[in-house]
């Protein structure tokens, strides 16, 4: 059985949690970030964990993370 790639473009944006959850980071944190509240930017910072519906499909794109 040959081995599976990772998707490169996944491996960037997910990590996997020491449970086994997937983490991400949010979006809307570029640019025009003018008109968006100081409440808003600051809760963009933190990450959060992917969606129980996507966890399987990211999980296959980064197999050995």
């Amino acid at each position: 059985m040959p081995k599976i790639k990772t998707n490169r473009g996944a491996a960037k944006r997910f990590k996997k949690t020491g449970s086994g959850k997937i983490k991400r980071s949010h979006a809307f944190t570029s640019h025009i970030l003018t008109s968006k509240t100081r409440k808003r930017k600051r809760n963009l910072r933190h990450g959060t964990t992917v969606a129980a519906v996507d966890q399987k499909n990211i999980a296959k794109l980064i197999p050995y993370m």
